[in-house]
């Protein structure tokens, strides 16, 4: 991975140098625009709309646009007498659960690697920020935009998680909200019992993306010459006659792609969550067990 910034956490009077690197990326596949008689590229040209002549890069400047139509012209002077008073610094506000942050407000996610003698003050905010069990808040300024952002422990790197601003989360404002919706004890009670059916624990590597998958067939199959056959379209299923029988016939179609034989049911969810504590309990008594063995292996480290 390639760093796209330098910078340093800002955490009281500690300064910690770290580079920033893009946490994830999209695996879209991805097209160029080309003449359909002989795959030629298309090109586009940047055009003045007030004489018509091109226009090089040297010489295009931002505009904002006011209610009226006219164009406040903005340089790059402009933006450099900007204060980002948190440039090139990743300051820590204060520390929250992460409970409290609502995932609406994620936007992007970087990994933080300590820079020159930044690794001992990396660790110990690491490891102290893991004892926490919280999430800092920080602001930070990145491609010339300020914007809060949360810093957190992931398989022992930091992840900053930049965040929206409040006021660029949107108010769900629908009219089904204020309608007065009844709804049936035995209808909730059958939705409950198909969530309780299908529910697991998340593995994302379980999941793919088929549609991707399937372009890329498409594309090879072209590359090597071969007819691409279309997929059987799936079966249609009959519409269910209310709501109830629709829930009813979807916890059978779950208990039947799970393997469940009829009249098997579901441990009660009390019992589960009995079970999982008692997995937690083990797990943290044999954690403690191992502490010591960790804490030598990182000091000879």
């Amino acid at each position: 991975m390639r760093s796209i910034w330098k910078g340093a956490i800002s955490f009281g009077l500690v300064t910690i140098p770290v580079k920033v690197y893009s946490a994830t990326e999209q695996r879209d596949v991805s097209f160029h625009q080309v003449h359909r008689e002989d795959a030629g590229r298309i090109k586009y040209k940047r055009v003045c709309t007030v004489d018509g002549a091109e226009v090089p890069y040297s010489d295009i400047a931002k505009g904002y646009e006011l209610p009226s139509g006219e164009i406040v012209v903005l340089t790059d002077e402009d933006f450099a007498d900007l204060p980002l008073s948190t440039s090139r610094r990743i300051d820590v506000l204060q520390f929250v659960e992460q409970s409290e942050v609502d995932p609406i407000y994620f936007a992007k996610s970087y990994y933080l690697e300590p820079d020159g003698t930044g690794a001992k003050p990396y660790v110990l905010l690491r490891e102290a920020l893991e004892q926490s069990g919280q999430v800092a808040i920080v602001k930070v300024a990145l491609r010339q935009r300020e914007s809060l952002a949360t810093l957190r422990v992931r398989e022992g790197i930091f992840v900053l998680e930049t965040m929206l601003w409040p006021d660029e989360i949107r108010v769900p404002d629908f009219p089904f909200l204020e309608e007065d919706i009844e709804i049936r004890k035995q209808e909730l009670s059958m939705a409950t019992s198909l969530i309780e059916t299908m529910e697991g624990e998340f593995d994302p590597a379980e999941y793919k993306d088929a549609y991707r998958e399937a372009l890329q067939a498409v594309i090879d199959a072209k590359v090597e010459g071969r007819e691409v056959t279309r997929p059987e379209p799936e079966e249609g299923e009959e519409p269910a006659a209310d709501l109830l029988s629709a829930l009813r016939a979807s916890v059978e179609a779950a208990k039947k792609s799970r393997g469940e034989k009829d009249g098997e049911t579901k441990k009660p969810a009390a019992r589960k969550s009995s079970a999982r504590k008692s997995t937690a309990a083990k797990s943290t008594k044999s954690t403690e067990k191992k502490a010591p063995a960790k804490s030598r292996s990182r000091k000879s480290a």
